[in-house]
């Protein structure tokens, strides 16, 4: 089994739409892309960077597809990152017939939840997934997600693609690591732990 790891940046009311820059995202209307930028410390340097360095192939959507095709390759072989992303083997969800130019890229079509759950079924490296907002909604649907590694920043954005949408299954989940910037951006890693536990407060008579 290859387990899958959604990493993923999050405003306090769960927009999760272009964190990294005003033009990576713009549907939607959506004008506030680069609200990560601002809360950025040494500290999530280090962490990102801790995670990056984890063995582990590319699961992503097409559209973040082609933002780190143009990017990383480019990015110099000084770069850690760069060294990893070309490396790894990238798996993509994709309904075009375009080309995937970056090396190691393979296609996921047609129905991808069946092509996902194929490749867990798998032997190989965990499935990294890096932004990809449409194909996260598709394995949340699915119940495909092993762990999220969630950083919640300490903004509320009102609109924008969130990261748990409206066909999110129930699930539970345990957590396995946090940590919070001086900015106050806290790191959370969580793991699926089965169905939803409930309870009662109700006071027995």
């Amino acid at each position: 089994m290859r387990p899958i790891k959604i990493q993923t940046f999050m405003s306090l009311d769960g927009v999760m739409q272009a964190p990294g820059g005003p033009d990576e995202d713009t549907s939607g209307g959506f004008t506030l892309g680069g609200w990560s930028q601002p809360y950025w410390d040494d500290m999530m340097g280090e962490v990102m960077g801790r995670a990056m360095s984890e063995e582990y192939d590319l699961l992503l959507g097409r559209k973040t597809y082609d933002i780190f095709a143009a990017h990383w390759p480019n990015a110099g072989d000084d770069n850690p990152v760069t060294q990893k992303f070309n490396k790894a083997t990238k798996y993509v969800a994709t309904s075009s017939s375009a080309a995937l130019d970056w090396e190691n890229s393979q296609a996921i079509t047609d129905d991808v939840a069946k092509g996902v759950a194929e490749l867990k079924r798998g032997d190989g490296l965990p499935l990294s997934v890096q932004g990809s907002s449409q194909l996260i909604q598709t394995l949340l649907e699915n119940l495909l997600a092993d762990e999220l590694f969630i950083w919640t920043f300490p903004v509320v954005l009102g609109s924008g693609k969130r990261l748990f949408g409206g066909g999110a299954i129930p699930q539970g989940f345990e957590l396995a690591d946090t940590q919070t910037s001086t900015t106050g951006v806290t790191m959370a890693r969580y793991r699926a732990a089965g169905d939803v536990k409930v309870g009662s407060f109700a006071l027995k008579e």
